[in-house]
């Protein structure tokens, strides 16, 4: 485990930034570290550190690690070499996003940040990196038994599981897919689906019954029992009323995602499920705001997310560059 730094002596006081990032998961960390070294003065904004890579127990998809790293200590390093380049991370949660009132670019202004512990931060560019959240089911033992048997990534935990009895759950495109990618590394898999129909694509269908995976539907998961891991289920129909346990290692969830974007669909800037639309630049429907990572609406992958969390840090820069070219500063 690790701790927060607060601010360094002086910036309590310090109301004005080149770059706000909102959000500390991969494309957060790796875009603060790209403005830090381009010589904007930075700040990330978050409620948590790491985000969805924090809860992954193995990742073995990322270059450079061959033999894995678990969530938890690959976002300690990318924390420590955020703060490496004196960047603080300021544990709150922000609220809203409106324009400032000083002239800024071509009359656009300043942006204004404020968050749920009061503070204002005025930013000359803002980068949204606040991730998409799986979907919770909200039933005992989810919470307790997350990372340690209860996964949101087939690609990142599948691995952990060959050989192994889990359940599936949801029951669209996603959760098919993840269901035949299990299936695929020799994963036992039994998908649980609450309606008596699937949602996904008929391709999709089309392949998961040839792959003869075993389906349990018109069903929900009501309680995930286990003590230091996941050990069994306990299901209930939903037509019959009928409850059952089953026993399994692991419990795989895809029900959907929740972008938490409420403080900027004011601007206008998201679509119609709440992801943040950009350009191949990163360029949101506000000059000067950006965005990167999962919000995105893009393949959920950790090296995914850093690469746009460059991309953000360096139009950010250049959105900079151009206001002070266009005003001789």
């Amino acid at each position: 485990m690790f701790s927060l730094t607060g601010f360094s002596k002086g910036k309590e006081e310090k109301t004005t930034w080149d770059v706000v990032i909102i959000g500390a998961g991969p494309a957060g960390y790796t875009a603060a570290i790209y403005t830090a070294r381009f010589g904007l003065e930075t700040i990330i904004i978050s409620k948590d550190l790491g985000g969805n890579m924090a809860l992954t127990d193995l990742i073995e998809n990322y270059p450079g690690f061959p033999e894995g790293i678990s969530g938890s200590e690959l976002n300690r390093r990318m924390y420590d070499q955020v703060r490496k380049y004196n960047v603080d991370v300021i544990f709150d949660e922000v609220e809203r996003i409106e324009k400032g009132e000083c002239p800024y670019y071509e009359g656009k202004c300043y942006w204004m940040v404020y968050t749920k512990n009061g503070r204002v931060y005025k930013a000359k560019t803002v980068i949204i990196a606040v991730g998409a959240e799986p979907r919770k089911l909200n039933i005992p033992g989810e919470k307790e038994l997350t990372g340690r048997g209860v996964s949101y990534c087939a690609t990142c935990d599948g691995p952990l599981f060959v050989g192994k009895e889990v359940i599936v759950v949801g029951g669209g495109n996603t959760a098919l897919q993840e269901a035949l990618y299990l299936h695929s590394i020799g994963v036992k898999v039994t998908l649980v689906h609450r309606r008596d129909k699937f949602r996904a694509d008929k391709i999709l269908q089309d392949r998961f019954k040839e792959a003869g995976i075993p389906a349990i539907l018109n069903t929900v998961v009501i309680e995930i029992k286990g003590k230091e891991k996941v050990e069994s289920v306990v299901l209930k129909n939903v037509k019959t009323g009928e409850v059952f346990e089953k026993k399994v290692d692991g419990v795989f969830i895809f029900i959907g995602y929740e972008p938490k974007t409420d403080f900027v669909k004011h601007l206008g800037i998201t679509d119609e499920w709440g992801y943040i639309p950009v350009d191949m630049y990163m360029r949101t429907k506000a000059p000067g705001i950006f965005a990167a990572g999962d919000i995105t609406n893009v393949f959920k992958q950790i090296a995914v997310a850093v690469g746009q969390g460059a991309i953000a840090a360096n139009s950010a820069k250049e959105f900079i560059e151009s206001w002070m070219e266009k005003n001789g500063a």
